[in-house]
């Protein structure tokens, strides 16, 4: 029996013990052994993380698939895991020891990862519950770590064939580099943060000349925000068509302060119309710069250490050409703090009048989202993969639509990114990750192996043969440990997290130790993620499934939008409108927030979310809930025998057709990833046509007399709310599977049952065929079986009770519109009612009365004279309201709404026309004022309908 009240917590529970004891999700199934399978790779969260509401949408998308993909037959894996998360985590555990006074280099390096592996397991596995708290049907007994046995050695398989193919190597170039937490970092984990700060006009002196603050032809002038880096300037840019600057390319100047004589070159980087037109150049310490120098061949002089502090003494790139008189510079700023050596170097240039100007300046400042540190560019050796070479097959995969991008449009954004790719940054200053499998000897030459024994024995092999060592040196090195140490050290770096994830569909298969799973299961059908690491992660592990595997990693990519607040605000902490999933749950059960997520997730724009949406699907589902209970009290149960085709009642055979029709709708758009789409059709199937119409509508034959009308009633209301759960059951898995669990009365779980079956439509031949075909066709029997695929398309059903429907509605608008009291009963005349409409309308007397509020119904020639007049299916059922409603003070009432929404259209209209508003509002008021305007021209338009139906009347 059903619970009188929908409690969500209560059914949650328990649905999910019910799955995990059945295995329910588990892949490889003994019965789904021959069926085809269908795979999904989680992305990864961090091992440190807590659900969020991007996570709550990503999980709930791949979860529809999942569910809609098992109900169809297929074998499913949804292949779950964690990242290892290299700088959060050691974030975690670091400030772990900062509580007790300790540092992991005080601890060593062995000790430090004991502490981490140690924290992964008492606090690592957060993020799973979470998971399964919101309903993912992942098979847990596969869950994968991207720091696992298994995965470690996929990565250092991949990384020994890179580098043995030339496509790792290592180099000297700029990465973002976190001065606090002392490692590369990658895009991804950068922010730019708007800061209010300066802009320093400053005089570079022309080589040749006596300079003179007073006198333009002793100096150019450059712009910049950081001329703390000046002290590492290697040229002065300028465009090769600004004309101010053509006579000074190829000259030089002085640098300020250090005296280093530095080229003028000619570099379309440099923009004409912002600042001076002419900019310095210092390829060690920006990225630009960095690519300037490379077209120029400038030196690279990194001023600065790995701390964020001035580095002169000692830094021969720094001194070398220096003239005499500059060790004064050195002692004065050596080891001063970046921001404080700002300040100093600014005034130094004041001294000798080598500042024009200062102007505020707005700009954007890279900050690490961990540390909160300022980002430097820095110039320093890392491990790179060969990105270009890689990227080819990858662009090439999606060119020939081996892979597909939902929504299209992401495909310009791929190959943008693509087609401009760098080399690829791998090697982090981090202790927690996968130590990069490189070791150096004494030389610094470097043997990348997959053990340490086979990097040993190459090493003291070539050592030997270079007779830097003897065999018998060589030998004993071999066999003790202790006396190799000190000859032949392991890089101390890490891998780049996203490396390791780059592999996640094959490696986490069983890929290279085991390929039984990888046979089955890769590539894999879908990957649902969102637009940001389309680069970052998409694209990497196109680049890597297709080198190692062959083949790309999956056939369809498809990118969702972003889940923001109820005003379209993104969320932040900052902000204070973050909305936690796991509160949404505890408040309105994880269905409720699944499918309010669903409805929201367009292709075209991001969702809106609020809890007084999530509420609004809570009601659906206690909606749901209490239609089934109403079912249930009027013993409403499906006979085995059962057959909705062979209903003989004209409202059951409605239904029939509605819901198949729907089943359609459901299935075609989730085979389109429009989840939205499919999950607002169940809503109104659900909602509008099943409770609101087919039971209202069955209640006379339910609560009346027995008889075959009724039995048969009974057991189609019962057959499609089964259709119901099993349309909504993807999108809604707990209230569906507790629904099933009490009203189905046979063995088996939801979410292994059969999915509604497709109706499909026939195609013009079968048609054709149907028409012309002879009994023993041998073309016959499979558009037969097509259309024996449960379409129960009944035109004849949904003609009389699809125009009660449509006209009780119309009616309803109408008294709405005219603000009719609910008391007042209004007579309705159908004029010039076809002899069918007459029967109809005689059919269903009582129901239409009932359900429009109406007196009396007749019939007619033509329309009484003060009637407003509705055209229902292509024939005029009149109301008669002279007398019921004040005709004119209704028009008064109209057009002063009229007049309302006019004005709101035209402040709306005033603020969009404010070219300042529109471009320092935020991007989500601009978007409110936009949606405020939409609704009032719904509004208007609306009301103008009505006044044109007042009217007519009159």
């Amino acid at each position: 029996m059903i619970e009188k009240n929908y409690q969500p917590a209560d059914i949650e529970t328990r649905m999910s013990r019910l799955w995990e004891d059945a295995g329910a999700f588990r892949a490889g199934r003994p019965e789904r052994r021959d069926a085809k399978p269908f795979t999904i790779v989680i992305p990864p969260p961090n091992v440190t993380g807590s659900l969020h509401m991007g996570h709550a949408l990503n999980n709930t998308l791949q979860d529809i698939l999942c569910r809609f993909e098992r109900m169809r037959g297929r074998d499913v894996l949804w292949q779950p895991g964690t990242d290892h998360a290299g700088i959060a985590t050691q974030m975690v555990v670091e400030r772990q020891l900062t509580e007790r006074q300790e540092h992991r280099r005080q601890i060593g390096r062995a000790k430090f990862l004991e502490r981490v592996w140690q924290w992964k397991a008492e606090s690592g596995g957060v993020i799973v519950n979470q998971l399964k708290r919101l309903g993912a049907s992942c098979d847990w007994s596969r869950e994968r770590f991207t720091m696992d046995e298994g995965l470690s050695r996929a990565l250092i398989k991949v990384f020994v064939a890179l580098h043995r193919d030339g496509l790792i190597y290592k180099d000297k170039r700029l990465v973002n580099w976190d001065p606090k937490l002392l490692t590369a970092i990658s895009d991804l984990e950068v922010q730019q943060v708007e800061v209010k700060g300066s802009l320093w006009y400053l005089r570079y002196p022309l080589e040749g000349k006596t300079f003179n603050p007073e006198d333009s032809s002793t100096f150019i002038v450059v712009a910049t925000t950081r001329p703390e880096t000046m002290l590492g300037d290697t040229a002065v840019a300028v465009h090769p068509d600004d004309e101010r600057y053509a006579a000074l390319v190829g000259k030089h100047v002085i640098l300020p302060l250090v005296g280093r004589k530095i080229p003028i070159v000619a570099d379309e980087y440099s923009d004409p119309e912002k600042g001076s037109g002419a900019v310095k150049v210092t390829p060690a310490h920006d990225f630009n710069d960095f690519e300037i120098g490379r077209r120029h061949n400038l030196p690279q002089i990194s001023v600065l250490d790995q701390e964020g502090c001035l580095a002169l003494a000692g830094n021969e790139d720094y001194l070398r050409g220096l003239p005499e008189g500059s060790a004064q510079l050195v002692e004065e700023f050596d080891r001063v703090e970046r921001f404080a050596a700002r300040k100093r170097i600014v005034a130094r240039l004041e001294d000798f009048g080598f500042v024009e100007r200062i102007e505020p300046n707005t700009h954007a400042v890279p900050h690490g989202d961990r540390s909160g540190a300022v980002i430097e560019p820095y110039l320093t050796d890392q491990w790179y993969v060969d990105a270009k070479t890689l990227a080819q097959p990858a662009i090439s995969a999606v060119r020939s639509g081996a892979t597909a991008f939902v929504p299209k449009n992401w495909e310009k954004t791929y190959f943008e990114w693509m087609e401009n790719i760098q080399p690829w940054c791998i090697s982090r200053q981090l202790w927690w990750g996968h130590q990069i499998p490189a070791w150096y000897g004494p030389d610094g030459k470097v043997f990348v192996a997959e053990t340490e024994e086979e990097a040993v024995g190459n090493a003291l092999g070539y050592y030997a043969e270079q007779e830097v060592i003897t065999q018998e040196q060589g030998r004993e090195m071999a066999l003790d440990p202790a006396k190799r140490a000190d000859f032949i050290k392991r890089d101390e770096d890490v891998l780049d997290t996203w490396f390791s994830s780059a592999l996640w569909p094959f490696s986490t298969l069983g890929w290279p130790d085991d390929d039984t799973d990888v046979k089955r299961y890769y590539p894999t059908d879908v990957l649902v993620t969102g637009w940001d690491i389309i680069f970052f992660w998409v694209a990497r592990m196109m680049m890597m499934g297709l080198h190692f595997m062959k083949e790309a990693p999956f056939s369809i990519v498809y990118i969702h939008r972003l889940v923001r607040d109820e005003k379209g605000a993104k969320m932040s902490k900052s902000k204070g409108n973050v909305i936690d999933p796991l509160g949404v749950i505890d408040d309105y059960g994880a269905d409720a927030l699944r499918f309010a997520l669903a409805r929201g997730a367009a292709h075209s724009h991001d969702i809106k979310l609020s809890s007084q949406l999530v509420e609004t699907n809570r009601n659906f589902a206690t909606k749901l809930w209490n239609a089934c209970r109403f079912a249930e009290m009027n013993g409403c149960a499906m006979p085995p025998e059962f057959d909705p085709a062979r209903a003989k009642e004209t409202l059951n055979r409605w239904i029939a057709h509605e819901t198949s029709r729907a089943t359609r709708e459901v299935t075609e758009a989730i085979e389109a990833y429009r989840f939205n789409d499919a999950a607002n059709a169940i809503y109104r199937f659900v909602w509008n046509v099943y409770c609101d119409w087919y039971l209202e509508l069955a209640k006379p034959v339910l609560m009346g007399e027995d008889g075959a009308p009724k039995t048969e009633t009974r057991a189609m209301v019962a057959w499609a709310r089964d259709e119901i759960l099993k349309l909504l059951h993807p999108f809604m898995p707990f209230i569906t599977e507790e629904l099933w669990a009490v009203t189905s009365k046979r063995d088996g779980l939801l979410a292994l049952a059969p999915w509604s079956r497709k109706a499909d439509p026939l195609t013009p031949e079968q048609l054709a065929l149907m028409a012309t075909a002879s009994p023993n066709d041998a073309l016959l029997p499979p558009v037969l079986s097509a259309l024996d695929t449960a379409d129960f398309s009944d035109s004849a059903a949904e003609a009389e009770i699809g125009w009660v429907v449509d006209l009780v509605t119309a009616i309803r608008s109408v008294r709405a519109e005219m603000n009719i009291p609910p008391a007042t009963l209004t007579p309705l005349v159908l004029a010039g009612a076809s002899a069918e409409t007459r029967e109809r309308a005689q059919r269903w007397n009582d129901v239409i009365r009932r359900m429009a509020r109406l007196g009396d119904i007749s019939f007619a020639a033509s329309a009484p004279e003060g009637a407003v007049q509705l055209l229902v299916r292509g024939e005029v059922a009149a109301l008669p309201l002279k007398g019921v409603i004040d005709l004119s003070a209704e028009k008064a009432r109209l057009d002063k709404e009229i007049a309302k929404a006019d004005a709101d259209i035209k402040r709306v209209d005033a603020k969009l026309g404010n070219e300042k508003f529109v471009a320092n509002a935020p991007e989500e008021i601009v978007e409110e004022e936009k949606e405020k305007r939409e609704a009032a021209v719904a509004r208007k338009a609306k009301i103008l309908e009505a006044l044109e139906r007042l009217k007519n009347a009159a």
